[in-house]
């Protein structure tokens, strides 16, 4: 069965998010599993996208974006469209539950101190709670502190 794990951010600045879910996937990564980072929009896969290449100094993380042809890198970036066959951990930008988050062994919910952020993860939460999921909250040090 999926494993969701709620990431809480220590701050609601706007940056927080994406920089963690860069961090998830360079963690995921490095540990031999196959990433898909679902966003919200095109804009916010486009961002993601550049992020992923100078979010740190040094660091390369293989990915493209969903409709991106040839060969997929095990990082894949999408917003309207399910996941291909072989990613195992989903990290979760958009606002609602994907319809395609259990095919994933892992799923990651990045929360901020936002009210918005804080309410659509309850929603969240209790949707896969009452699913019979196993949850997972971790709270996430201040920036500069290892995950």
């Amino acid at each position: 069965m999926t494993r969701i794990d709620f990431y809480i951010l220590p701050d609601a600045q706007v940056q927080s998010r994406p920089l963690l879910a860069c961090r998830l996937a360079d963690k995921a990564y490095r540990l031999g599993h196959r990433v898909y980072i679902h966003t919200e929009s095109q804009e916010q896969a486009a961002y993601m996208d550049d992020l992923l290449w100078t979010f740190s100094q040094g660091s390369f993380l293989p990915h493209a974006r969903v409709e991106a042809t040839g060969e997929p890198p095990p990082i894949l970036i999408g917003h309207d469209a399910d996941p291909l066959a072989g990613t195992d951990v989903l990290i979760n930008l958009a606002g609602s539950v994907p319809p395609f988050f259990s095919r994933f062994e892992r799923v990651a919910e990045i929360v901020d101190q936002s009210d918005a952020q804080k309410q659509v993860a309850r929603e969240r939460y209790l949707f896969y709670r009452d699913r019979g999921y196993a949850l997972q909250s971790h709270n996430v040090p201040a920036p500069g502190i290892e995950t």
